[in-house]
């Protein structure tokens, strides 16, 4: 069966449910798009890694990276394998010297790991006819990741204060508050400090 190469577009608050969601992803090249609605901790799972903030412990999708790198494996693809009754299914293919081992994983889970191995994403043609949306090619593409990330942790200080704030503080105070916002697991901070340090580079 031929595999469909995916790229992640959106990330956003889901609509239909509380709490959760939604990942956009688009066929690649193409104009069909699959949203699969995700929890908060896997939304901020691939949040951190695609702002490619550090935390200062590991999260469990790090933990899986460390794991299997003691035992020489690597992640392969990641597969959206099925869709039953509305609900996604997926494979991490892993690999090493030796073996190819397909896991069975939460779609969700899959693309969070597989992101930190930058590994691609695919699916299959008869879960694109099903479960995906088509696009003109005028229509939008999407909510946009960097945008919608902001969402996912609750916001702790007044829109403008934090960034009016960053913009006052010398370079070695800037250096000093993403140790702490690192830290104390603040990701969301740690990337608005980050993108500060960044624009006086």
């Amino acid at each position: 069966m031929d595999k469909i190469r995916l790229e992640i577009l959106g990330l956003s608050s889901s609509q239909s449910q509380s709490g959760s969601f939604a990942l956009v992803l688009g066929e690649k090249p193409g104009i069909r798009r699959l949203p699969i609605i995700i929890g908060m901790f896997e939304a901020q799972a691939i949040a951190i890694e695609i702002e490619k903030i550090i935390p200062n412990r590991p999260m469990t999708h790090d933990l899986f990276k460390s794991f299997a790198g003691s035992f020489n494996f690597s992640i392969k693809e990641i597969i959206i394998s099925d869709l039953k009754e509305g609900v996604f299914f997926a494979k991490i293919v892993c690999e090493n010297n030796q073996n190819t081992i397909e896991i069975d994983s939460r779609p969700s889970d899959a693309i969070a790991i597989g992101l930190r191995f930058n590994a691609p994403i695919y699916t299959y043609e008869t879960i694109l006819s099903e479960a995906g949306i088509e696009l003109s090619e005028e229509e939008d593409e999407g909510p946009d990741i960097q945008k919608e990330i902001e969402k996912i942790k609750p916001k702790t200080e007044k829109p403008g204060q934090s960034s009016e704030k960053l913009k006052h503080s010398s370079m070695e105070k800037l250096k000093e508050m993403l140790d702490k916002a690192i830290a104390q697991e603040d990701y969301e901070k740690a990337a608005k400090i980050r993108d500060e340090i960044n624009k006086r580079n």
